[in-house]
């Protein structure tokens, strides 16, 4: 088996691609190949009996995409994106990655004439206010940000080049990846992983909404789990229905600094500094809050049950226990 990810540099793709070669095997197939790409090079881990090769480049340049499905890869992960603070700002930007790249992508692979599996990673975000308690699957999608607004505009690209038969996708609406390692990004959503992160190293953390703000999250240990569930899983099950609302754990702020002090103690959550933020907050106050996930949970996706769970995944995955 080929493997394709776009987006490959970012912290889900580097995760994806170290789960992928240590188990050497994806949907019941010996993995031979991933190639990956991205707009910075992503790092290219060895592995024996695997060929690993890195692209960098813009997705939407002339040809990029072509040059890309060239080998044919059997299965393409479509993790590349403008994060949604960043799409928010740089209009155009947003547009040409978020939209014109999945695009691109996606007809590159129609003009190859043959079916892979296309597992795309969407959002939460496609959801806007106002919202039930618990959002249902039948929830209609109505973003409030550009970058919503470009997600679910892919999502229906996916969905109407499956139809055609040009490729077998499914999208995923990834909660909040969260604790995110490393460095913060762009992302709006930023703080829900610096206000745990930062505190665990020692160091002052900004929340910049009120602690009542409900929103719902999932390890990177899921996050991996949904897109390895995503390429395995039986199209004919999903249905024509191809994007799929991911389980996670949904909690207040609030809670969130109640699990961490229950983990790690009150002398952590003592680092954490309300600042509150206007341009943050007018993207956070649309976001939706609990979602009852229930065709994913029966198509076998899983995640945390509890923001501990999330906190001592973080723990056990990033700062050796």
């Amino acid at each position: 088996m080929r493997i394709l990810i776009t987006g490959a540099a970012g912290m889900v793709g580097r995760k994806l691609v170290a789960r992928l070669l240590q188990d050497r095997q994806l949907a019941g197939r010996t993995i031979a190949a991933i190639d990956l790409h991205d707009i910075v090079a992503p790092e290219t881990p060895q592995a024996d009996g695997i060929s690993v090769r890195a692209f960098t480049g813009d997705l939407a340049a002339a040809g990029a995409s072509e040059a890309l499905i060239a080998d044919r890869p059997d299965m393409i992960f479509h993790l590349a994106g403008v994060v949604s603070g960043e799409a928010e700002t740089n209009f155009d930007l947003g547009y040409r990655v978020n939209l014109d790249g999945s695009r691109t992508l996606f007809d590159a692979i129609r003009l190859a004439n043959y079916k892979p599996r296309v597992v795309f990673t969407s959002s939460i975000a496609v959801f806007g206010a106002p919202f039930p308690e618990v959002i249902p699957d039948e929830f209609h999608p109505t973003p409030m940000t550009s970058y919503g607004t470009q997600k679910l505009m892919a999502e229906a690209l996916l969905s109407d080049y499956t139809r055609r038969g040009f490729f077998d996708g499914v999208g995923i609406r990834l909660p909040t990846i969260c604790v995110r390692p490393g460095k913060p990004n762009k992302a709006a959503s930023g703080f829900f992983s610096s206000i745990i992160r930062e505190p665990l190293h020692g160091q002052e953390a900004v929340l910049p909404v009120p602690r009542s703000v409900v929103h719902t999250h999932a390890s990177p240990r899921s996050a991996v789990g949904f897109l390895i569930r995503a390429a395995g899983i039986d199209g004919a099950l999903v249905g024509p229905r191809r994007n799929l609302t991911m389980p996670g754990v949904g909690v207040t702020v609030g809670e969130q600094i109640e699990a961490l002090e229950r983990v790690a103690g009150s002398a952590v959550t003592k680092l954490i500094r309300e600042v509150p933020d206007a341009a943050t907050w007018a993207i956070v106050q649309n976001w939706p809050t609990r979602f009852e996930a229930r065709r994913a949970r029966e198509l076998g996706f899983t995640a945390e049950q509890s923001f501990d769970e999330i906190i001592r995944a973080h723990i056990e995955d990033e700062l050796g226990g």
